[in-house]
């Protein structure tokens, strides 16, 4: 690794210590929204069991999320958004 590149690369670890401990404030945020899990599942014509296969996850997880008990979060929210949003590119990835 040229110097350059490591210097830039410590510099951002030191800047991302300071963002955390709220010395410095991130340059930008990046804000995925609350998917709508009934409705995207209902895009797919699946029941609770089915998707629930898909996703990798338990039924109970999938209910707690559609009724509001809990919210999906990290990888489960982006995959979610991607269900929504691109519907073949699960199917693909599975086959």
């Amino acid at each position: 690794m040229k110097d350059e590149m490591f210097n830039e690369l410590i510099e951002s670890v030191k800047q991302a210590g300071e963002i955390r401990k709220g010395k410095r404030k991130p340059s930008r945020h990046t804000l995925i929204e609350e998917p709508d899990v009934a409705a995207i599942r209902e895009k797919y014509d699946m029941t609770q069991q089915e998707f629930s296969s898909l996703l990798g996850i338990s039924v109970g997880t999938l209910r707690n999320w559609e009724q509001g008990r809990r919210k999906p979060q990290g990888p489960a929210k982006v995959l979610l958004k991607i269900a929504d949003k691109r519907p073949k590119a699960i199917f693909e990835s599975l086959s």
